[in-house]
């Protein structure tokens, strides 16, 4: 290798993994106040993205049989729900959404880097970026 290149095994990876649900949910808010009052649902594309140096052994950033399985411990809480009623949400915007994924997860993956949610249909998404973000 050259003076100023890095090896592999030094630099930073950021791996992705998406899930998908189907949930209802209510809003109360200011605009379209009644039309959001009312009990509607959305597919929710959801991304979990981990970053870090790969393990020196197993040359992963992560395992991505541990990553699935935790993930779909909380895909499990949110698919085919009424989001008003999962214990732990809140609000259940796309900004909740992302906290909610974040704070299920970090424990078992503490180097989630962002957790991204999207309604495809209507173009709104959400990203946390979890170095600035702040938890209770």
């Amino acid at each position: 290798m050259g003076e100023y290149e890095v090896a592999p095994e030094q630099m930073n990876y950021e791996l992705s993994q998406k899930f998908y649900f189907e949930a209802a949910h209510t809003l109360h808010r200011e605009v379209d106040a009644e039309g959001s009052r009312r009990v509607h649902g959305h597919t929710y594309h959801a991304q979990i993205f981990v970053r870090g140096r790969p393990d020196p052994t197993t040359r992963m950033v992560v395992d991505l049989g541990l990553l699935r399985r935790e993930i779909e411990h909380v895909r499990d809480q949110l698919d085919h729900r009424f989001l008003d009623e999962v214990p732990g949400l809140g609000a259940a915007t796309l900004e909740g959404l992302c906290a909610f994924i974040y704070r299920s997860l970090s424990r078992a993956l503490p180097n989630i880097s962002k957790v991204r949610v999207e309604r495809p249909a209507s173009g709104d998404c959400c990203d946390l970026d979890s170095a600035t973000a702040i938890m209770d």
